[in-house]
């Protein structure tokens, strides 16, 4: 063996052993830091850590993140004499007006057969030129007497006119269901 060959000999088996050992140490390392535990890991966790892992999970939600609240859709009803009076019902429930479904119809079948454009024009109200209009046939100083907000001021506009004379009957008789008669 010559010199050179032995230098490029001795420089293999130099590299060799490095990289052997390299990688040995190499790999032990990675395999102590992946089985060993890491101070987070190792330490008890203390009292204050807890308390502060807690109160962070327990922020509250922004507006952003809250979930919007549907909102309630408007109830809608039939444009007819059963839709009238069920959507004067409901308005007369949240003033605090008597009265039943029952009590409603019965009135308006005696006084217009369920006409909102009736009129009476020869009772002694139209003789005195307040005739009177509507599903319950109200004459206007009445109307506008019993009017209830929420509703048109217009006396021959059906839900208007059940909620006043209502109104008007539960003054004057305690609720429309005690009218048996034209009143």
């Amino acid at each position: 063996m010559t010199a050179a060959t032995q230098t490029t000999a001795s420089r293999t088996a130099r590299f060799r052993k490095l990289s052997v050992t390299g990688l040995a140490t190499a790999g032990a390392a990675a395999l102590a830091l992946t089985l060993a535990p890491s101070p987070a890991q190792a330490a008890p966790a203390t009292e204050s850590a807890s308390k502060a892992t807690v109160a962070t999970a327990e922020v509250a939600p922004t507006k952003k993140d809250s979930p919007k609240k549907a909102k309630k859709a408007k109830k809608v009803y039939a444009d007819n004499l059963d839709g009238w009076i069920k959507e004067a019902l409901d308005i007369m429930k949240s003033e605090g007006i008597p009265g039943t479904y029952e009590g409603l119809h019965r009135n308006i079948m005696r006084e217009s057969s369920g006409n909102p454009n009736a009129q009476n024009n020869w009772d002694v109200n139209a003789q005195n030129g307040t005739p009177s209009k509507g599903l319950l046939q109200v004459i206007q100083p009445t109307f506008d007497a019993y009017h209830v907000d929420g509703t048109p001021h217009d006396l021959t506009d059906p839900v208007a006119n059940i909620t006043a004379a209502a109104n008007y009957a539960a003054d004057r008789y305690g609720s429309i269901d005690n009218v048996d008669s034209a009143y």
